[in-house]
């Protein structure tokens, strides 16, 4: 790689199909297509395509300005991936593909996309603190709200059959994606909210956020097997009481607290 490249931008406010046409044909590259603005980049010094530019709209009569900057060129892919670190949580070592698997620890794959959990936020944090410290081996476990689908592959790894479910379909395909990239299964996956499930668990865990936490507090408590374990993610202090009300018929076990951010681990009475 260079270490410069160049930046061609051609403003104009009219034929752009004939400049793009003829800006195609000249840098034999890609194109940068803005209203009124086009942009074309390389690592060849573009001064001659500029004056063909300007020749042409001159001859075109038609107004056009150009800008030609030289700028540095970098690695732009290996400073992003430089930008995303692994994170050690309880049993867990969460890492991109990029970064090597540490000894010792259970290795999870997450890619960051953008809206998906890789680990990082206080959230999700403390919901694979939960799930290390509570879920055993066999376990039947329902993740509602699955997201990246890291806390349900976090329990997988540890031995328990899972199922899957977020209101949000590329969420689903996403979880389904790093279920493969971590070698893990998965029992059952759906498109909807726990409602959809007839069955009850050792472990249900939802990780989304108060209010649809306390809309939902009857279907995630309908999915519980008595002596079952409930870890409820995605809550602002300030509304932990709100949800702490709505769940008061289960028995409060921990309480995980990041900066602002809660998560509740309750059990369901015998």
């Amino acid at each position: 790689m260079e270490e410069y490249y160049y930046e061609l931008t051609i403003n104009t406010k009219s034929s752009q199909d004939l400049f793009l046409e003829l800006l195609e044909q000249l840098t034999q590259g890609a194109v940068e297509i803005e209203e009124n603005r086009l942009i074309s980049r390389s690592e060849e010094n573009l001064e001659d395509v500029e004056f063909g530019i300007l020749e042409f709209a001159k001859a075109l009569g038609i107004k056009c300005e150009t800008t030609l900057v030289k700028k540095r060129n970098e690695d732009w892919i290996k400073k992003y991936q430089e930008s995303v670190k692994a994170i050690e949580v309880g049993k867990f070592f969460v890492r991109p593909s990029w970064v090597e698997e540490k000894d010792g620890k259970i290795d999870i794959i997450i890619n960051p996309a953008l809206s998906f959990g890789s680990g990082h936020h206080e959230t999700t944090n403390s919901c694979l603190e939960a799930i290390s410290k509570y879920i055993k081996s066999e376990d039947e476990v329902v993740d509602v709200g699955c997201g990246s689908g890291i806390l349900s592959i976090a329990a997988a790894k540890l031995g328990a059959k899972v199922d899957i479910c977020d209101t949000d379909e590329v969420c689903i395909d996403s979880s389904k994606s790093n279920f493969v990239l971590n070698n893990t299964k998965y029992n059952n996956a759906w498109v909807g909210s726990a409602s959809k499930s007839n069955k009850e668990y050792d472990f249900v865990i939802a990780n989304i956020v108060a209010d649809v936490l306390v809309m939902i507090a009857k279907e995630l408590k309908k999915c519980l097997k008595d002596g079952a374990t409930l870890v409820l993610s995605g809550i602002l202090d300030k509304h932990l009481n709100r949800v702490l009300k709505k769940f008061e018929d289960l028995e409060k076990i921990e309480v995980i607290q990041k900066n602002d951010w809660v998560t509740l681990v309750l059990k369901k009475g015998v």
